[in-house]
């Protein structure tokens, strides 16, 4: 385990931008090795995203050769919802990459089959390897994407009802309404977490 400090935000961001470029470039991504990437959505990794972004447009890094698969998604919103992870991921990275869409893995909390989904997606992850570098974020309550205190630590890929400290924490996202957040989500487990390669958690 290894504890980096640093003085702001910013600074924490491009940190963790350059580290991720790093990861990338020194497995060498190509056609037939792909890098697996797990990622986050929320406040916390947009400085990264931004910073990432920049150094795709300048040339420092590329996405063509990499995998990605998101944390959680909620239940029951739109695709094109503003506050869904899907327009979140689309908005704040993927259409400012050269990300392959295909490679772009985000769970369907609209799908028929709830289960289903999250099967699949764990069983996506399998045929791609595994995580090589799973980034993350700390919830106000210790939680991890949307694994709630008391999750176990060997959870996979499931349907999560939230906890009222996380509706009330992410009402700041839905005009401050209540009734607007979602109440149950998708999310990757702690073991799934725990499953990748090399774990890196922000917290602010």
């Amino acid at each position: 385990m290894r504890l980096v400090i640093l003085d702001n935000y910013d600074l924490a961001s491009e940190w963790a931008a350059k580290y991720i470029c790093n990861r990338i470039i020194q497995f060498k991504p190509g056609q037939d090795r792909y890098f697996t990437l797990g990622l986050p959505t929320g406040s916390t990794p947009l400085g990264c995203y931004k910073k990432l972004i920049e150094y795709h447009k300048n040339g420092d890094i590329s996405f063509k050769y990499v995998k990605t698969f998101n944390m959680d998604e909620y239940v029951g919103l739109p695709r094109n919802h503003p506050e869904s992870y899907h327009s979140y991921m689309w908005n704040n990275f993927f259409k400012h990459i050269d990300i392959d869409p295909n490679n772009a893995h985000i769970l369907d909390g609209n799908a028929a089959d709830l289960q289903a989904e999250c099967d699949a997606f764990e069983k996506k992850i399998k045929e791609a390897g595994g995580i090589d570098l799973f980034v993350g974020g700390i919830g106000p309550d210790g939680h991890i994407a949307f694994n709630e205190p008391g999750s176990s630590l060997v959870s996979r890929t499931r349907l999560k009802t939230l906890a009222m400290d996380t509706i009330l924490a992410n009402a700041k996202y839905f005009d401050g309404d209540l009734s607007k957040v979602p109440t149950m989500a998708l999310t990757v487990g702690v073991g799934t977490v725990m499953d990748a390669r090399e774990v890196r958690i922000n917290v602010l």
